[in-house]
């Protein structure tokens, strides 16, 4: 018989009429009831975090570091159990699901680093006659209250990029989870709530858009941090007023390999980087342009790795690509690839569904204006492009309304430091896919990508708000 869960409302577990059915994207299986929250537990929530920050506000550095280490060994301690809840919740391979246990893992571990090192700097005032003797103290202190809206890709990691700066930097959080994937976060609130960290400053709420409006409303929320698609993310920005916001939303990422590089390594990772994650992840190869002189060279080394890939059961340690979240995704993808087809576009690999299953698809001779090319795909596919000039080239990869991350694989040093410096993106990978990801890099996008960082240090930043103590030594 599934499990129910509860909801976790400021350090105590209760329960709701109102259920959330979570359903395996594989065979539709009943994975666990969740109870949904409501209007007024997410009101009460943050009434609760309120009250906790002169609790979190105050507490020293080593107590933060404490709390984020519990959780990082509380984590290594059920790797498996996460990575199966993770298949079973999402569809996401075990494989893959054991790597994003690791990442969270990771993120924890950093966030308890970042906890000692959010400081500040002394600075000089005597830069002008009249302030001589006089110094700067220049420190960063906590916002109070934020709101966390992680999206279902990646139930842990995206989860725990939300909460570990938040316990890093003395903060609160009401988190809401996706809907299709709340079941994760709430494993993750158990470990939370053992943690040392004042329970009443966290709350894990499952729960519709619409019951989740204080999230955006309420004027006690400081700072709301977003996570999925760009057009419900523009909406909260504009709905927030004068809130922070940090928006990390999607793409349709460009990546080039050019006449210099290594073929055979640049198809094992862009093998990853288009179709891993069943391609559902806003990083994900979407657009892949070859130079023209090793482009038939690398279409031979790459699609022979495409037709070896296994589709099939996430929980097969075998399995290579699971099904995509649900039918709608599915059957949208299916219809751009038809309508692409029909507009000349040819299919080189793949193209067929079914069910949520989408075979790994590269599609060839797309033009511009096709959905496949223009908009985020979100699937596992991918088009290809040839060209023969590189400074044409990064234009095509900005020609784009999205600026996540692009990749270029080159050894050439000029090209590189071109592209870093041209390229309209929150981050250049070189020599590797647009999906690579530091958990501890600076992330996030320009254009319809988003706005503000990720990556604790580069959170804690959006979390906190620098305060300057001069000081007059006369």
């Amino acid at each position: 018989m599934a499990q129910h869960y509860k909801l976790y409302l400021a350090g105590k577990w209760v329960d709701r009429e109102r259920k959330i059915e979570v359903r395996s994207p594989f065979d539709d299986s009943l994975v666990g009831t969740v109870a949904a929250a409501s209007v007024s537990d997410y009101a009460a929530a943050i009434e609760s975090a309120q009250k906790a920050f002169a609790v979190t506000r105050e507490l020293p550095s080593f107590r933060r570091e404490e709390a984020c280490l519990f959780i990082a060994q509380g984590l290594e301690k059920e790797i498996d159990r996460f990575a199966r809840m993770m298949c079973l919740e999402v569809g996401k391979v075990y494989r893959d699901a054991v790597g994003e246990v690791k990442r969270a893992i990771g993120v924890f571990r950093t966030a308890a680093e970042e906890a000692k090192r959010i400081g500040g700097e002394i600075i000089d005032l005597d830069w002008a006659a009249g302030s001589e003797e006089r110094v700067g103290l220049v420190r960063r202190f906590p916002l109070g209250v934020t709101a966390g809206i992680s999206p279902f890709n990646f139930p842990l990691n995206l989860v725990a990029h939300k909460i570990a700066p938040v316990l890093a930097s003395g903060n609160g959080m009401v988190l809401k989870p996706a809907s299709k994937t709340p079941i994760i976060a709430l494993m993750l609130a158990e470990l939370i709530e053992k943690s040392g960290y004042p329970p009443e400053a966290i709350s894990v709420l499952p729960g519709s858009s619409k019951d989740a409006t204080p999230l955006i409303e309420d004027e006690r929320i400081k700072l709301i941090t977003f996570t999925g698609s760009p057009e419900v993310g523009w909406w909260i920005k504009e709905k927030a007023k004068d809130k922070k916001v940090v928006l990390e939303l999607g793409g349709n990422a460009g990546v080039a390999v050019a006449d210099d590089s290594d073929l055979e390594f640049a198809a094992h990772r862009l093998l990853y980087g288009a179709f891993g994650q069943a391609g559902q992840s806003c990083i994900s190869v979407q657009r892949i342009y070859l130079h023209e002189k090793i482009s038939d060279s690398f279409l031979s080394i790459f699609t022979e790795k495409i037709k070896s890939l296994k589709v099939g059961d996430p929980l097969k340690p075998e399995t290579d690509l699971g099904p995509m979240v649900d039918n709608e995704s599915a059957e949208r993808v299916e219809q751009w690839i038809a309508e692409a087809v029909k507009g000349g576009a040819k299919i080189i690999v793949g193209g067929r569904r079914n069910g949520r299953f989408l075979e790994p698809t590269l599609l060839g001779n797309v033009r511009k204006d096709m959905k496949v090319c223009f908009k985020e795909v979100f699937a596992p596919l991918a088009i290809i492009f040839e060209y023969s000039d590189f400074r044409e080239m990064v234009s095509e990869i900005n020609d784009s309304v999205y600026g996540l991350q692009a990749g270029i694989f080159t050894q050439r040093v000029k090209d590189i430091f071109y592209a870093y410096k041209h390229l309209e993106v929150g981050g250049v990978i070189i020599n590797d896919i647009s999906t690579y990801r530091a958990d501890h890099q600076p992330y996030g996008g320009v254009k319809q990508s988003g706005t503000g960082r990720e990556g604790v240090k580069y959170a804690i930043e959006d979390m906190t708000e620098l305060k300057f103590l001069g000081l007059n030594l006369k």
